[in-house]
């Protein structure tokens, strides 16, 4: 449990960051992703996951 809490702290921190440091750039980003079919977000969402596992895998061994 305490990794799943450190993980979703490191995506918030990331997140925040983002929209901390640059948020015209965050906007901008949001607004392109909503003007996009589906079939390229989840292409990106699906490789994000795979991405994700593979990294946990790496970590956890």
């Amino acid at each position: 449990m305490s990794d799943l809490l450190a993980g979703l702290g490191i995506a918030l921190v990331l997140e925040g960051l983002l929209w901390a440091l640059a948020p015209d750039t965050a906007r901008r980003v949001v607004t392109d992703i909503a003007n996009r079919g589906n079939g390229p977000i989840q292409t990106f969402a699906l490789i994000a996951v795979a991405m994700g596992v593979f990294f946990v895998w790496l970590a956890r061994g």
